[in-house]
């Protein structure tokens, strides 16, 4: 696989029986070896394409295969259940040693930079210092936890981490989060890293990188951590697997960086422009909700640990850890409002040594079941509780004294919001709805429905004229106040949307959900309200070209133009005014063979619209007469949607070819009826002098 490019390269089943537990390359990258479930150690000539050597010999699962770094010796080792190191030689094809000194499983193997020695480290707690020419163990190191890797050093001193004599010197990582130095002559452990806070601190991976100097580790959290080699201080952090993101703010004035809550005791702080990762630990349970406050400096957090914590972002994007005021609502069914104490507003002030315990100002019951949502009024005079009672309600601060009860709901409230510009509260709700209320009168101004389950998250966007919303169904819908429609729906999460925050600018989104992902929403209506006014001006502009074309009888042109604006009226207009001119045919003809072959299938595709139409058929046959007197039957068949074209054109043919018989025959029978009519001739009066002559006796 080429990693930059992000493409398979090479492709081929392993011929295992059962699945691959573990692989490596050996120092020139043309040898891969694999260790399977099944017992078997395989070799593969990467360059080649073909499997080199078959080793059986380990009983149960190979978890580690290695080769020695000097390429020249041929020689790899594995290690399977057994806790045993297998070395076998490529050379010979067989087994030349077993090493067995571990009582459990080996997790790693490193080599000396001459080759000559080797350590290994088990979950027995102990690392072996191994002769490879003698295959005897020359040391066993107690490390007193169970190592999951070890790295040896380059023998070079370095007084950060307590090498200061020539000699070995080897690093370890395991289950106690921390990273360890240790002499491999004396036994001793002469650096040990701090120890990080919070569970999931597990390190599972290490690994040493000489030409860039650093120190990869990765956490039982799926977290990466990047130290500076020579004094393992911490350099860079990458978020692993988040899990089930809960909530999601933005942070920083300008909004430059993103905390993130997952079903994890650690928050996480990324920087929008990099992707800078900053993990924080201080909560000893899963962060349930976050909110940011005081102009975005500051952030407040709250886990099952049954604690509240608040968080400050110095201007340099570092997050230190205070607590504070808050007001907070439980599962306790009470809410509490904590005193903020001046000192943490203030910006000059330098961080303490801890936390700093509050106790609760005010504490008021305020509903019969879960508070599952509290809101604090933009002049921070009034404070709003949503409840799994089916209530919101709304409450005079500091006193905490109830004002009114929102009822309307038919089931419990995930989320209230105050308006940014009027006097309004937003609620949302399991029963799929987000209701709109007075703070006057208490009374519900709107409903809207949409939501095909429960809405987790609603906020106010756009000066308070939108409200966007989450829900149990995955969706992000964006609403009017003004008439209640939902003028757009965002379908980019597969499973509930816990967390849902605006910047303060209202042109960027925040959202996160169940199925693991954060993601940032732009908000793009200026760009497509510029966007259509530049098209529908373009549309202008072309329509006045065309109009203009079609006045100078420049057939062709109009013709192709019509086409890109692939607009079907248009082009039939052009049709019609050609077959307006006193040589139709020959014009429509001549027009009609310039054109492009893809210019031609649009034109098909628009004469089958054209056909559905008695009063359009007329157009749409003269295209088709032309097409299929002119084109070969092999060029016809070659044009995209042919097939589906003639099927869609033929019954309506039939339909019209019918209906022109009918009224030929009718027209037939009115004309032999004109030709065979014999009207009677009326006789001739008599003449005066007639009449006298016959009256003479």
């Amino acid at each position: 696989m080429a990693w930059q490019e992000g493409s398979v390269t090479r492709l081929w089943k392993a011929i295992h029986t059962a699945p691959v537990a573990t692989m490596a390359f050996d120092p020139t990258s043309t040898l891969l070896a694999t260790g399977g479930c099944d017992g078997a150690v395989r070799v593969w000539d990467i360059v080649r394409h073909y499997g080199t050597h078959h080793f059986r010999g380990s009983p149960g699962v190979v978890h580690l295969v290695a080769f020695h770094p000097d390429p020249t010796r041929l020689l790899l080792f594995s290690s399977a259940t057994d806790a045993a190191i297998r070395v076998w030689s490529l050379q010979d094809r067989s087994c030349l040693a077993v090493l067995t000194a571990h009582y459990s499983a080996v997790t790693s193997l490193a080599f000396s930079a001459d080759g000559h020695t080797m350590l290994s480290s088990g979950r027995d707690k102990i690392c072996i210092i191994w002769d490879l020419q003698s295959c005897q163990a020359t040391r066993t190191v107690p490390v007193f936890e169970s190592v999951e890797a070890a790295v040896l050093l380059p023998e070079e001193p370095v007084s950060q981490l307590g090498v200061k004599s020539p000699g070995l010197y080897f690093l370890t990582a395991g289950d106690q989060g921390t990273l360890r130095v240790w002499e491999a002559a004396s036994g001793q452990c002469v650096y040990t890293q701090a120890q990080p806070p919070g569970p999931g601190q597990e390190l599972t991976h290490c690994t040493l990188a000489h030409t860039a100097g650093v120190v990869l580790t990765a956490t039982a959290d799926h977290n990466l951590l990047l130290y500076e080699a020579r004094s393992l201080r911490l350099q860079k952090q990458f978020a692993g697997y988040s899990e089930e993101v809960l909530d999601v703010r933005f942070l920083g004035p300008e909004d430059s960086h993103v905390v993130v809550a997952s079903n994890s005791p650690c928050l996480k702080v990324f920087e929008l422009q990099t992707s800078a990762c900053q993990i924080l630990h201080g909560h000893t349970d899963i962060v349930l909700a976050l909110d940011v406050f005081r102009k975005g400096w500051l952030f407040a957090s709250c886990a099952k640990d049954q604690s509240v914590r608040i968080w400050r972002m110095n201007k340099a994007g570092q997050v230190m850890l205070k607590e504070s005021f808050l007001v907070t609502g439980s599962q306790d069914c009470t809410v509490k409002l904590w005193p903020l104490p001046k000192a943490l507003l203030s910006k000059n002030t330098a961080p303490d040594n801890g936390p700093i315990l509050l106790q609760a100002q005010t504490t008021q019951r305020c509903h019969d079941k879960d508070i599952n949502s509290v809101a604090i009024a933009p002049n921070d005079k009034l404070l709003a509780t949503g409840s799994q009672d089916r209530t919101a309600k709304l409450w005079a601060l500091p006193q905490c004294q109830l004002l009114g009860v929102f009822s309307g709901h038919r089931r419990g409230l995930w989320c209230v919001q105050f308006s940014p510009m009027d006097q309004v509260l937003a609620t949302a709700s399991a029963d799929g709805t987000i209701k709109l209320w007075a703070l006057q009168d208490f009374s519900c101004l709107k409903t809207f429905e949409g939501h095909d389950a429960s809405v987790l998250k609603v906020a106010f966007v756009s000066r308070g004229t939108q409200l966007l919303s989450s829900g149990s169904d995955g969706l992000v819908k964006l609403w009017t106040i003004k008439n209640n429609e939902c003028v757009r729906t965002l379908d980019a999460h597969e499973d509930k949307v816990w967390g849902l925050h605006c910047s303060r600018l209202d042109d960027h989104a925040l959202t996160g959900a169940s199925d693991s992902r954060v993601i940032l929403w732009k908000d793009v209506t200026e760009a497509e309200q510029a966007e259509e006014q530049a098209r529908q001006e373009e549309q202008v502009v072309r329509q006045q070209e065309l109009d203009n074309l079609l006045h100078e009888k420049r057939y062709l042109r109009a013709l192709g133009l019509a086409i890109s604006l692939d607009r079907p009226h248009t082009v039939l207009t052009v049709i019609q005014a050609i077959r307006r001119d006193p040589e139709a045919c020959e014009k429509l003809e001549a027009t009609m063979l310039r054109l492009r072959r893809d210019q031609k299938e649009a034109l098909l595709r628009f004469c089958v619209t054209w056909n559905t139409n008695s009063r359009h058929c007329h157009e749409a046959q003269a295209v088709l007469g032309v097409l299929l007197r002119r084109e070969a039957p092999e060029e016809l068949l070659a044009y995209e949607g042919v097939r589906a074209a003639l099927e869609a054109l033929l019954p309506y043919t039939e339909r019209h070819f019918q209906r022109l018989s009918r009224t030929l025959q009718a027209a037939a029978f009115l004309d032999f009826l004109w030709h065979n009519m014999k009207l009677p001739v009326p006789a001739a009066a008599p003449t005066p002098w007639e009449t006298h002559k016959g009256a003479l006796p």
